[in-house]
């Protein structure tokens, strides 16, 4: 017979608490309940200390009474002595269950047989007459002292073993306490371990987790709880975050959608050369048909196959641009990827706008071309956008060694970096600046210009999403991205991303 698997319900962090409070509360109570039992029987035991102290008493006061009786033999002492051992024997049968508990063996009922006995010696040397010898009352009245002696050595034994139980009790209670003490601290503290590695630890990690996706890293949130609210907001979030990159995913393709127009608006004027290079050769390919000269007629063949490449080429790049693919990143020369850029939107680059590009031509990038083409088609296109008069636009690159993680905020020396022959084993880091002439952008603008929908152009002339894609790109791409401006001294942006020496070997086969 199979048997139905058993689903783990995940713990609330309520009832965790919960638990952990009712097991504290279980625990103080019985620590309450035993110290109240002990303090319990410590009472009961000082009130028969009473009955003890007043048992002691008695003996003391037969001892006294007998001393009188054998100085001056009269009716009264002998029955003031007699009565106090009446009144011993009834404490001790009354109490016989308390003193049991002090004495040994049988010594309750021993006590009670040397008063008996002492009781008869007493009333037979009272009822002696004056005819008895003195020696033979001498002998009865040192009996009857020896008897009253080990008397008082009982009674007094009882009463010290009695103050020895009293203090052994609240010993035993002082330990308890001090048990009681250590036991709860180290229950509260391994309570509080267990709240803490089960509560605290993952609050403090979606709190870290939330610090990372506040900067704007969208990593989904993998912390191992087994709370129930935790696991219901991982699982929340992580959606909400799914739906998140899905729709930023879908803002990247609307914003390259939009620079595809930039871009094809320059490359209508570059495909139309080949184009009416074309032409003009079917054009004179079709007139010379008839004539025998068969290398000029292939001449021409050629060069509408060359212009044919060159048209491909241009549309292939556009639908490269413009198709949604995952990330697929390829070492790229860095130099001919802006070049390339620049080809695209050459047609747009006003005459009063010059573009200067000092990339050295080793500088290689490990990125996705579309990715990448589309931050060096913004930045450009933002650059040639803020110059009004005349100016220019700066491209430079350095690649710098020993960098591990890319820091734009680390920019000192860059320009004036020269490789050793130890750098080549390294680490690099790619620093790219593009730099424009234009007004700049005012310091309290200059901090926004990467939030999502943020624009200083006219109403029409800009979405705000082309920087925020540009910083996510960036990002994608394990780099960094830094603006910086002045103005009247133009805008800088600061690109930094890592350089591999060899692609990692998942993504290259």
């Amino acid at each position: 017979m199979l048997k139905s698997p058993m689903i783990k319900v995940p713990l609330s962090i309520r009832r965790k608490i919960l638990i952990g409070y009712i097991l504290f509360i279980t625990v103080i109570t019985i620590g309450a309940a035993f110290t109240y039992l002990n303090l319990k029987v410590i009472e009961e035991q000082v009130l028969f200390g009473n009955v003890t102290s007043d048992f002691f008493d008695t003996i003391l006061e037969i001892r006294r009474f007998e001393k009188n009786y054998f100085l001056y033999r009269t009716t009264d002492e002998y029955k003031e002595t007699l009565y106090f051992v009446n009144k011993s024997e009834q404490l001790l049968q009354e109490n016989h269950k308390g003193f049991d508990k002090l004495l040994i063996d049988d010594s309750t009922r021993r006590i009670a047989r040397m008063l008996r006995r002492y009781k008869a010696l007493l009333s037979n040397d009272f009822e002696l007459n004056a005819s008895v010898g003195s020696s033979e009352r001498l002998k009865l009245e040192t009996t009857i002292r020896k008897m009253g002696k080990e008397i008082v050595t009982v009674a007094k034994e009882m009463s010290q073993k009695e103050h020895q139980y009293i203090q052994k009790l609240l010993f035993t209670l002082h330990r308890a306490l001090l048990v009681s003490i250590a036991f709860l601290f180290v229950f509260g503290a391994a309570v509080g371990l267990i709240l803490f590695k089960t509560v605290s630890i993952p609050l403090k990690l979606l709190e870290k987790s939330m610090d990372k996706i506040s900067s704007g890293k969208l990593q989904t949130v993998s912390i191992q709880s087994s709370d129930r609210e935790i696991v219901s907001f991982r699982e929340a979030f992580n959606k909400m975050l799914r739906e998140l990159e899905m729709r930023q995913r879908q803002l990247v393709h609307s914003e390259k959608l939009a620079s595809l127009g930039t871009l094809l608006s320059g490359v209508a004027h570059e495909l139309n050369n080949p184009l009416s290079n074309i032409s003009t050769s079917y054009q004179i390919l079709n007139e010379e048909l008839e004539e025998a000269d068969t290398e000029y007629k292939r001449q021409l063949l050629s060069q509408i196959g060359e212009q044919t490449d060159r048209a491909r080429d241009i549309v292939r790049s556009i639908l490269d641009f413009s198709r949604l693919k995952d990330l697929d990143r390829k070492l790229l020369s860095l130099r001919d990827l802006i070049g390339e850029t620049i080809f695209f939107i050459r047609s747009q680059i006003p005459t009063h706008v010059d573009i200067h590009v000092d990339v050295p031509d080793e500088i290689e990038i490990y990125a996705d071309k579309q990715r990448i083409q589309q931050v060096f088609l913004n930045l450009i296109k933002n650059a040639i956008d803020a110059i009004a008069d005349d100016g220019s636009v700066t491209i430079t690159a350095r690649s710098v060694a020993g960098e591990s993680e890319p820091d734009c905020e680390n920019l000192e020396g860059v320009d004036n970096y020269h490789p050793t022959p130890e750098d080549t084993t390294k680490d690099h880091t790619v620093y790219i600046k593009i730099q424009d002439t234009g007004m700049g952008v005012p310091p309290e603008v200059i901090t926004k210009i990467f939030d999502p929908f943020f624009t200083t152009k006219d109403v029409g002339k800009g979405s705000g999403l082309g920087l925020f894609v540009t910083h996510s790109i960036i990002e994608e791409h394990d780099g960094s991205i830094k603006a910086e401006s002045k103005i009247g001294h133009g805008t800088s942006f600061l690109i930094c991303l890592p350089q591999l020496q060899t692609p990692p070997k998942e993504e290259t086969e």
